[in-house]
């Protein structure tokens, strides 16, 4: 008897236009923060990409044909670690004070 009281309950929830209308708000939300979740990471990309053109750039300026050497990627991959490794120390020093 219980089983089918729970059995009605739950018909009665699924067809109830309230229930819909929050689970339709809901998925709304849902498609929102997906939404909002897909730019930011959007952005962090482009911000990425504009550093490591950056460090390209001032690398092949410092030292000319350097892009042409073998570990230049390396390099690159270097100079941008230890710059967001700089950041993230200053930012967490910042917080601590």
């Amino acid at each position: 008897m219980t089983n089918l009281k729970k059995f009605i309950n739950s018909v009665k929830e699924a067809l109830d236009p309230r229930a819909n209308l929050n689970s339709k708000s809901q998925a709304q939300d849902n498609d929102n923060l997906i939404q909002s979740l897909s730019s930011n990471e959007l952005k962090i990309k482009a911000d990425e990409q504009r550093l490591e053109a950056m460090v390209r750039q001032q690398l092949k300026e410092e030292f000319p044909n350097i892009e042409k050497s073998s570990s230049f990627d390396l390099l690159v991959d270097a100079v941008i670690h230890n710059y967001k490794s700089k950041q993230l120390q200053a930012t967490d020093d910042a917080t601590i004070k």
